[in-house]
């Protein structure tokens, strides 16, 4: 059966990329598709910042496979770019996450504006006129919200194409929205997340209308810059927690405030300024329920210290590849620290000793360590 599968990849543009793609025909027999019946591509790196002109030829590896249930719909390929030797290329972010880990759950939050056209104005900016405050387009509706018909259309496709999209939103500023994007998996989230990214993309093209992910897109005036707040949770985390173990993380972040900053999204200090419910880009702060701390701690972790937490700093451009790693990374510190801290405060039950081993009693042997130390 003939059928239009879309490659889409991320090129090697910087400090972000950009998202692409390419249209090829195959024949699939049947119409069953499976992601190894996918074959590679190869494409002209060259244009896209991955490659040489005398060198050009990359890679497309296909890596996950988005399909409908629509007779005769297209079938998107999320690819992975390999150089001309078929090595993950240097821009492949997705190869340096490791194994995926189903116990670490992720919910993206991802804020966007619209703008008009392609470098036009934001939408609603573009005419002369009045433009109301910020303060009543939050979940708002009526004639002073702009862009719904794209959010809507954006969200029926996430569902078509099985993306787990847990919901959307106008969002504070005029002319932005924001949805939500939840998967069990580091690195299955992140896939989703680019192609919900791809998918908005295309349809504010076919309205003539362009998607701006930069953090802070409107610098003049009281207006909300973009993030993709970024909550997350491993199984320790969810089912035995302890207060311990949560300050653990909380210190472990902390420790890691630069290699967090670097990995969550280019002028990133436009937006993270301490105001619009912020902190700070040189502050680490944690707190519950609180939109100004860099993580959120949701108010039911307080009950008995199990849950998610919501790092509320990453940019709205922000690679989620690279959050997901950074963050994995903090989380895998935060275990070396807890057990450190336990095994320092782990108490020597002295009478046990004393019956089974038949040594000095329990006050004996304190007596014993105090003279060793003054000695």
């Amino acid at each position: 059966m003939k059928t239009k599968v879309e490659y889409v990849w991320l090129d090697g543009y910087t400090p972000e990329p950009n998202l692409r793609s390419k249209v090829k025909i195959l024949d699939l027999p049947d119409g069953i598709f499976f992601i190894d019946k996918i074959p590679n591509w190869g494409f002209d790196g060259s244009s896209t910042k991955q490659a040489e002109g005398n060198f050009s030829d990359c890679y497309l590896k296909p890596v996950k496979m988005y399909r409908s249930n629509k007779p005769n719909s297209t079938v998107y390929v999320l690819c992975e770019v390999l150089d001309g030797d078929n090595n993950p290329h240097t821009s492949n972010y997705r190869n340096s996450i490791g194994d995926e880990d189903v116990d670490f759950w992720v919910g993206f939050e991802q804020e966007y504006f619209i703008r008009s056209a392609h470098n036009q104005p934001i939408l609603g900016f573009e005419k002369s006129g009045m433009v109301d405050p910020q303060g009543t387009y939050y979940c708002g509706v009526g004639g002073h919200i702009v862009g719904r018909q794209i959010s809507n259309e954006h969200l029926d496709m996430c569902l078509e194409y099985s993306i787990n999209i847990e919901g959307t939103n106008a969002e504070v500023a005029l002319g932005q929205w924001e949805y939500q994007i939840f998967e069990k998996g580091k690195i299955s989230a992140s896939d989703d997340l680019w192609m919900s990214r791809y998918f908005l993309h295309k349809i504010a093209e076919k309205w003539g209308r362009s998607i701006e992910l930069h953090p802070k897109p409107i610098t003049t005036g009281e207006w909300n810059g973009s993030g993709m707040h970024t909550n997350f949770s491993n199984k320790k985390m969810r089912e035995e927690g302890g207060e311990s173990y949560f300050n653990s993380i909380f210190r472990a972040f902390e420790s890691r405030t630069q290699e967090h900053i670097e990995n969550y999204g280019s002028d990133n200090h436009l937006r993270l300024t301490g105001k619009f419910e912020t902190q700070s880009i040189d502050k680490f702060s944690w707190g519950f329920s609180d939109r100004g701390a860099s993580i959120r701690v949701p108010k039911i972790v307080s009950e008995n210290w199990t849950g998610y937490l919501e790092d509320r700093r990453p940019a709205s451009h922000a690679d989620p590849y690279r959050i997901v790693k950074v963050i994995s990374d903090s989380l895998k510190l935060a275990d070396e620290l807890n057990h450190t801290i336990h095994m320092m405060h782990v108490e020597v039950d002295t009478e046990k000793i004393v019956n089974k081993y038949g040594t000095l009693s329990g006050d004996e042997l304190l007596q014993s360590y105090k003279k060793d130390e003054e000695e």
